[in-house]
């Protein structure tokens, strides 16, 4: 093995493949690859242990090594959440459920997974086809299970794969519980492992499907909040698992003259008809590409869920004819609205009642719940798991809506994850509300600006490239919480709350002023203001760096400080905020550049 080809990290990964018992069949291929000299395909496969994050673990699939997604990684992976099931919870709740989206090589990664479980002795339920991520939600609470496990990338390229943890009360595994999951995964050795057929014909494997699925589709349309359904609309599940669940329920729900879009129909994890074969509803060119098809139906309205459908994203048509995409904050809103409006109408909403978001949503959110008198709670980190929690943690029965600015709502107590099913029977029946009275969403996102101020927002992201990928992020982390901006465009920074050191600090001298409560994480939050003459703008910008990748994000606000009135006509203070908000994210983006360069130099140095 020649060293200077491979880095450190990899040299000491491959070496234990190599060498240990436990990965003896991979052994055989890995000396192929050293003795042709295939360093390349060594160090991608080896560089690193693929972690997991915030969305469990997720990566680029490969034949092998500890930085793909591999047979061996998915194993590993159901091997610590079975060691955490069996240790951790009572007999009666070592039971486990098994989904997969249309990804290539889910369907192969849930068989693994659920032969490890039944090997284990877990009482293993198997989708034997794809379904949706919130469905494996319902699912776990459904079966009374200990644990559920998606094997999906969400909306990450053709290349990626991934498999998500969920707990007993079916959210995504909180930091605590995921510790001790990794603990077992790190000391996976000896992977016990059974035949599929012979776990399916004796029982320890338990196919599933319409009874869950009808029972899924039941609780949703329950949900209804309006009998209106007159209203035009293309449907694109991203070449994923949405028509068994979106396009399945608005269909149920009387939704005629929904249409799913014919090209991305096909369950296919190459993605062929989606943009760069990318499908990501939050890029702006997924639904861009739906535009044709929807004007030669006549839509009012797209949408388009991720390939696990946990997201939607939306387009509206507006009066000139032509398609404007919605971002997760605005959407957000207007299903928050909509929700709280309806319930105050009908009686069912009290002052005990509450809506969840996290740190880096619009503040709109807030704004919204004080003004129909319910609680907001605001303080969560990214993730929907923290939403989940949120609704345990505060009474589920008390829970009315949960959003992030990531395209994830979810609406009901049946799950404990985002979903695009409700999120679309609850945005349909908005828009024939309003397509009955003449208007659009657009309208009533202005309505909304009007009475409550106009908000903004916007996001930037720096990646990180390599083995020093992580690193770099680190450095640029450490600049931002040391020494950072006080001045951003025309915005003066005045506070930052840092959530990792638990502070707030003044600027521009960077002080402490007070001590910050939970949560815990990696995340910071710069406020300031901008003083426009007649008029003053808070802006905001949050940073957070990603758990699972080299990569820091940015999330930008503009809106109007407190106390603060503004008689201007609404398209004069959407130009002026707007402007504002572009200043920043322009300014912003060359600190993050200068920051960077300045960062590798010394690296260099």
């Amino acid at each position: 093995m020649e060293q200077l080809r491979l880095s450190v990290a990899a040299e000491n990964n491959l070496r234990t493949w190599l060498t240990q018992p436990q990965y003896e069949s991979f052994q055989p291929r890995l000396r192929q690859l050293v003795e042709a000299g295939d360093f390349q395909t060594l160090q991608a496969a080896f560089w690193e242990k693929i972690p997991f994050g915030t969305g469990g673990r997720r990566g680029p699939m490969g034949e092998l090594g500890t930085a793909t997604m591999n047979a061996r990684t998915i194993a590993e992976s159901a091997h610590g959440v079975a060691m955490h099931v069996k240790q951790s919870l009572p007999l009666e709740w070592q039971r486990v459920v098994i989904a997969h989206d249309t990804r290539l090589r889910s369907e192969e990664f849930a068989r693994i997974t659920a032969t490890t479980f039944a090997a284990h002795g877990l009482k293993t339920f198997l989708f034997p086809s794809h379904r949706s991520t919130p469905e494996l939600s319902f699912a776990v609470r459904e079966l009374r299970c200990g644990a559920g496990v998606m094997i999906t990338a969400s909306h990450n390229p053709p290349s990626d794969n991934g498999f998500k943890v969920y707990g007993r009360r079916g959210g995504q595994v909180l930091d605590d519980e995921a510790n001790q999951i990794i603990a077992h995964v790190e000391a996976a050795q000896q992977i016990p492992a059974c035949d599929f057929h012979e776990a399916l014909a004796d029982g320890r494997i338990e196919l599933i499907g319409e009874e869950i699925d009808q029972a899924f589709i039941r609780v949703v349309l329950a949900m209804s909040l309006s009998p209106r359904r007159e209203v035009v609309a293309l449907y694109s599940p991203c070449h994923g698992v949405g028509e068994t669940s979106v396009f399945r329920a608005v269909r149920a729900a009387g939704f005629d003259q929904v249409e799913i879009d014919p090209a991305q129909r096909l369950p296919d994890g190459n993605f062929p008809f989606a943009p760069d074969h990318f499908p990501n509803p939050e890029r702006q060119q997924v639904l861009d590409a739906l535009v044709p098809r929807a004007k030669s139906i006549g839509a009012d309205v797209i949408l388009a869920s991720d390939p696990d459908a946990d997201r939607l994203g939306v387009s509206v048509r507006a009066a000139s004819g032509e398609f404007v995409t919605l971002n997760g904050n605005r959407v957000g809103a207007l299903l928050a609205d909509h929700i709280l409006r309806t319930r105050r109408t009908d009686g069912s909403l009290t002052s005990e009642h509450f809506v969840a978001t996290t740190l880096v949503t619009t503040p709109l959110i807030e704004v919204l719940s004080r003004a129909y008198g319910v609680r907001c709670i605001n303080d969560l980190l990214v993730g929907f798991k923290y939403i989940g929690a949120a609704m345990d943690q505060q009474g589920p029965d008390k829970f009315v809506f949960g959003c992030e600015e990531s395209l994830g709502y979810l609406a009901g107590t049946y799950a404990r994850d985002k979903d695009a099913t409700i999120a679309a029977l609850s945005l349909l029946e908005l828009a024939a509300e309003l397509k009955a009275e003449g208007r659009t969403l657009l309208d009533r996102l202005d309505e909304l600006f009007t009475k409550h101020g106009y908000f903004c927002d916007s996001q930037l992201s720096k990646t990180c490239v390599g083995e020093t990928g992580r690193q770099q992020i680190q450095k640029l982390t450490a600049a931002l919480r040391e020494s950072p901006p006080v001045s951003i465009g025309p915005a003066r920074l005045t506070q930052v709350r840092d959530y990792q050191r638990h502070e707030i600090r003044s600027l521009p001298d960077n002080c402490r002023l007070e001590s910050l409560p939970q949560p815990d994480g990696e995340l910071l939050i710069f406020d300031g203001l901008v003083d426009v003459p007649g008029v003053t703008t808070a802006v905001r910008i949050a940073a957070r760096p990603s758990g699972t990748e080299p990569k820091i994000k940015f999330y930008l606000f503009a809106h109007p400080a407190a106390d603060s009135h503004d008689d201007r006509p609404l398209g004069e203070v959407k130009q002026s905020r707007d402007e504002v908000l572009r200043c920043v994210q322009v300014e912003l983006a060359e600190w993050i550049n200068e920051s960077f360069t300045r960062s590798v130099s010394e690296g260099e140095r």
